[in-house]
């Protein structure tokens, strides 16, 4: 019985660097992406077919789930692109885990391949970028200042000062709010990335558990489980994702009446 480790297994050396099995699972996702992409492009016509009419049917569905976030169908139309790349890579690569015949391919002693969020590395890397992002995004929106003003109030704590005691004490609550904020933006981090790798290597494991037990029909109920975990994983990260942007994009509050 082979059980997954925490950590990813080398496959093999590129110089210096390693080549993980979790790596080759994620490139395998991006090329497929890819080149699903640049064939749907070439597909697009002011006539389309049925594959065209069943993709855009699908769109205005996530554009709606998305609007319901937003709020404004141009932030969404926006966050699109980077949202949905999002979402369609960890969905990809989670399924790519649990199509037959997957996990027995090996290369030595080892498994070639395995999913790409079952490695800590990536799922942590993926919630830097998110987090980072929205910040970036969120500068160029609203501008520097407005937006460090979320987090650290040092004029409304000048401001408070110049009103006595008590305007002092209402500036001082606020100023660790802004504390706290920054606080919670590690916070966002750690659940991401956790969250994604707790739920992808649960499923591994069982799967793999399952599998080594019975190796018919017993474990299709749970392969069909991990394809909707899978879905819903990507779905929850993307989702997340759109509210930091959404929410990095927003004016804080008190300055839209400006």
């Amino acid at each position: 019985m082979h059980i997954p480790g925490l950590a990813a297994e080398t496959i093999f050396h590129v110089g210096n660097f390693p080549v993980t099995n979790t790596m080759i699972n994620a490139w395998v996702a991006i090329l497929l992406f890819l080149a699903v992409g640049l064939y749907l492009r070439r597909r697009v016509s002011l006539r389309p077919g049925k594959v065209q009419n069943t993709l855009e049917y699908f769109l205005e569905i996530i554009l709606g789930y998305f609007d319901q976030v937003t709020g404004d169908r141009k932030k969404t139309l926006r966050f699109l692109p980077l949202v949905g790349s999002v979402f369609f890579f960890i969905l990809i690569s989670n399924w790519l885990g649990i199509l037959p015949g997957v996990g027995s391919i090996t290369y030595g002693h080892l498994t070639l391949f395995r999913p790409a969020n079952t490695d800590l590395n990536l799922t942590v890397a993926m919630a830097i970028t998110a987090v980072l992002v929205s910040h970036i995004v969120g500068f160029f929106a609203i501008g520097f200042f407005s937006y460090i003003n979320k987090f650290i109030q040092v004029k409304t704590l000048i401001n408070g000062i110049k009103k006595g005691p008590m305007g002092f004490f209402t500036a001082f609550i606020e100023f660790f709010v802004g504390i706290l904020e920054i606080i919670s933006e590690f916070a966002k981090v750690l659940s991401l990335s956790l969250r994604l790798f707790g739920n992808i290597f649960a499923g591994e494991v069982l799967m793999s558990v399952m599998i080594s037990l019975v190796a018919y029909i017993v474990p299709t109920p749970f392969m069909l489980l991990e394809f909707l975990v899978g879905l819903i994983q990507a779905g929850v990260f993307s989702i997340l994702m759109l509210v930091y942007l959404t929410v990095a994009t927003s004016a804080p509050h008190g300055e839209e009446e400006h």
